[in-house]
């Protein structure tokens, strides 16, 4: 029998996780909303080292686990230094074009818990004063956030508590539309992690166990490329959760599970992958097999730090992914359907 993801739920936790500020590195505000989601579901909760949550799930058979990950960190950058006419000039955390954050909205978050307001932009902004602006290329040193504070020198800014190491977030924006999208930043990878909760949510509404034990890492340093390198030991086979991409030469779309073949680490386990598409069918799930050349993924990580696993990723359809993002709400439901049905087979 096939479960029915609670959307209002899903859509609901989906909207507090995008509203929340975490890019890598500065997590533990989302991964709050993780662990207080958990303990009203009455699912396990335990942490990692490098702070990562790791929920546990008793299946109907205990001779083997079955892994699910889905990353909570996001995009992000840092101040690299404070500059002398007041500005702050920025390191990229994860990566992403620097014509994407081009006139956002951020936040400066200090050490002391302090926040300040601010925009990105090129140090040529404005068409009016330099005959250069259209073409000035954007590179990290010629980008800096305008604070929305009356400061005009470094000393300034120090008085603030602005420092270097200081993590700035972008505004999400986030938006579902009335006809089922949701259009924000990060939604790489917080669509995942609001289906993988759509999971759990599920099996306590309609009171189902999987067939074999379960635990699903939330991961905070996926953005870096270590996010899942370390796994619970007793973990047989992972399955990243992801967003799938959309572009040229890709078959998938936004209302599409995406079911990832390839990507720059590698194939996927074949038998896992296989699993995964007849399910897909066999629930008339609307999903796409795609190879992704530029992308990795927790899987990646656990493979490459020598886990001895098996491995799959899928994902809800992403449009724009790394800029301003886009889904359809479908597709993020239709993942913790396809999950579902492979944790109970």
């Amino acid at each position: 029998m096939s479960i029915q993801p609670n959307e209002e739920y899903i859509l609901t936790f989906l909207k507090k996780l995008l509203d929340t500020p975490s890019p890598t590195g500065f997590t533990a505000h989302a991964l709050k909303l993780v662990e207080q989601e958990a303990s009203s579901l009455g699912v396990k909760l335990s942490w990692n080292q490098k702070g990562g949550a790791i929920l546990e799930v008793e299946g109907e058979d205990g001779s083997r686990t079955i892994g699910l990950s889905a990353h909570v960190d996001t995009l992000g950058a840092m101040v690299r230094a404070v500059k002398s006419d007041g500005r702050l000039r920025l390191t990229r955390v994860g990566g992403f074009m620097l014509q994407s954050i081009e006139n956002e909205y951020c936040v400066i978050h200090t050490r002391s818990g302090k926040t300040y307001t601010g925009t990105i932009l090129s140090t040529h902004p404005s068409v009016h004063v330099y005959s250069d602006a259209r073409e000035f290329k954007r590179e990290e040193e010629n980008m800096e956030v305008r604070i929305d504070e009356l400061v005009e020198s470094k000393e300034d800014v120090l008085k603030l508590g602005i420092g270097v190491g200081d993590f700035v977030s972008f505004d999400s924006r986030a938006v579902i539309t009335d006809s089922g999208f949701v259009k924000s930043r990060h939604i790489d990878d917080k669509a995942s992690v609001a289906a993988l909760f759509g999971l759990l949510e599920s099996m306590k509404r309609e009171n189902w166990k999987p067939k074999h034990h379960l635990k699903l890492l939330i991961s905070n340093y996926e953005e870096v490329g270590h996010g899942a390198a370390f796994i619970p030991s007793d973990i047989d086979e992972l399955i990243a959760v992801d967003m799938g991409c959309i572009g040229d030469d890709l078959s998938c779309k936004e209302t599409d599970v995406s079911i990832c073949a390839k990507d720059s680490s590698g194939p996927y386990d074949y038998d896992m992958t296989s699993k995964l598409i007849e399910l897909a069918k066999a629930e008339g799930i609307p999903f796409a097999v795609d190879v992704y050349p530029h992308y990795g993924s927790d899987a990646s990580a656990a493979l490459s730090a020598g886990n001895n696993i098996r491995a799959a990723l899928i994902g809800p359809g992403v449009h724009a992914s790394h800029a301003m993002e886009r889904t359809h709400k479908t597709a993020v439901f239709n993942t913790s359907k396809l999950l579902a049905a492979y944790v109970k087979a």
